[in-house]
C-alpha cells in the first residue's frame, strides 16, 4: 500500500458513485463479451465522466485507487481497440479475436475492482 493513502472511514457518497460507475462499466464489459449484446458507448462515457469528476473527492483515500483503476481501464481498452481496429478492415477473424481478448481483459479488471471495493480494499496500481 502506498504511503499517500490514508485509512479513514469509507465515504458513503463516494462508495455510491463508485458502485454506479462499476455497474455501468460492468454492463458495457459484459455486453462487449457477449455476441450481439452491444450497448451504447454513452454508458461508458457517463461512467468515465463520473470517475473524472469524483476522483478529486477521493484523494488520499483507498477509494481513489478505484477511480484511477476504472479510468485507466477505459483508456487502455480504448487504445487497444484503436490499435487493433485495422484488423477488422483487413481480416474479420483476427479483429474479432483481438477485440474479444480486449473485452475479456476489460471485464476482468472491472470484476476485480468490484471485488476489491466490496471488501473495502484499494486496487493495486498494476
Amino acid at each position: 500500500m502506498r504511503d499517500d493513502i490514508v485509512t479513514i472511514e469509507a465515504d458513503k457518497g463516494l462508495m455510491t458513485w463508485g458502485w454506479i460507475s462499476y455497474i455501468l462499466h460492468l454492463v458495457v464489459a459484459v455486453a462487449a463479451v457477449l455476441p450481439g449484446a452491444q450497448v451504447s458507448i454513452a454508458l461508458l462515457l457517463v461512467a468515465l465522466v463520473i470517475d473524472l469528476v469524483k476522483r478529486p473527492d477521493a484523494a488520499n483515500t483507498w477509494q481513489a485507487s478505484h477511480f484511477s483503476w476504472r479510468i485507466r481501464s477505459v483508456i487502455w481498452a480504448g487504445i487497444l481497440y484503436l490499435l487493433t481496429s485495422w484488423l477488422w478492415l483487413l481480416f474479420i477473424v483476427p479483429g474479432w479475436i483481438a477485440w474479444g481478448l480486449i473485452s475479456i481483459w476489460f471485464l476482468y479488471r472491472i470484476v476485480k475492482g468490484m471485488m476489491r471495493m466490496n471488501a473495502g480494499l484499494a486496487v493495486e496500481a498494476a
